[in-house]
């Protein structure tokens, strides 16, 4: 089944491309990696595909069905969950009550079915323990860990990942790995923005790269990061 489809999305700020025409399926069950150098355009993708920008052309289907035009919130209530690259709890709130704030916006019906999946996500996510710590007070890990959980608790058919790994030591970098590869596992079906390529490798099933705005290649991850194209535009090598 199919999950996301972007149809020649494009997007431009003045004459820079942040999205040139992109085409790609996402279907159930995948693990989707992107890669490319800082301003390549990947951030600026996934604000397309959570509604926080518009495309100036395109379309965008999610489970068969055009949200191009749906807000941020319809999006989240359709199943397509977010993280960001830094981290954004609600600082004055419990770890908790910030499950709960995303999962009322999720769409739960009652308190109790949102309390009792949230305490879920925060068991799976190793927090439950932190359930009532407010949010100001956990580490860059634990932070991680609740942007990841803020997400899951909405829900989401389609899991989107910025950079989550970023500033992370290499033994919490493995933690995260762990988690993320147990939420795909689970049935989450994940598209994984990050520049710790290892990490990335560790979950991905495929990889895709993108460049001044453009997919410039798509496919098995150890296939494009033998790429010559990659290594010269990714990593500034040039192919022997």
């Amino acid at each position: 089944m199919e999950v996301l489809r972007l149809d020649r999305l494009s997007k431009h700020f003045g004459a820079i491309p942040v999205a040139d025409s992109i085409s790609l399926s996402v279907a159930e069950g995948d693990a989707l990696g992107i890669i490319g150098p800082n301003g390549a355009g990947k951030t600026s993708l996934f604000n397309l595909i959570g509604g926080a920008l518009r495309p100036d052309s395109g379309r965008i289907y999610f489970l068969g069905r055009d949200v191009t035009g749906l807000s941020m919130e319809q999006r989240c209530r359709t199943g397509i969950g977010r993280t960001y690259q830094i981290p954004k709890p609600f600082t004055r709130m419990t770890v908790m009550e910030n499950c709960l704030v995303s999962a009322v916006a999720g769409g739960r019906s009652t308190e109790r079915q949102a309390y009792d999946h949230c305490a879920e996500v925060l068991r799976q996510t190793h927090l439950l323990g932190k359930a009532n710590q407010m949010a100001a007070s956990l580490t860059l890990l634990e932070r991680k860990a609740l942007e990841v959980a803020r997400a899951l608790s909405s829900s989401p058919r389609l899991l989107l990942l910025d950079e989550i790994a970023g500033g992370l030591t290499e033994n919490e970098t493995e933690e995260l790995v762990q988690l993320i590869r147990n939420i795909h596992a689970g049935g989450t079906t994940v598209v994984w923005i990050e520049h710790i390529v290892n990490a990335l490798m560790a979950v991905a099933n495929r990889l895709i790269v993108i460049n001044f705005g453009a997919k410039i290649l798509d496919g098995p991850p150890h296939d494009v990061m033998d790429n010559p194209e990659v290594k010269r535009i990714y990593m500034g090598m040039e192919a022997a």
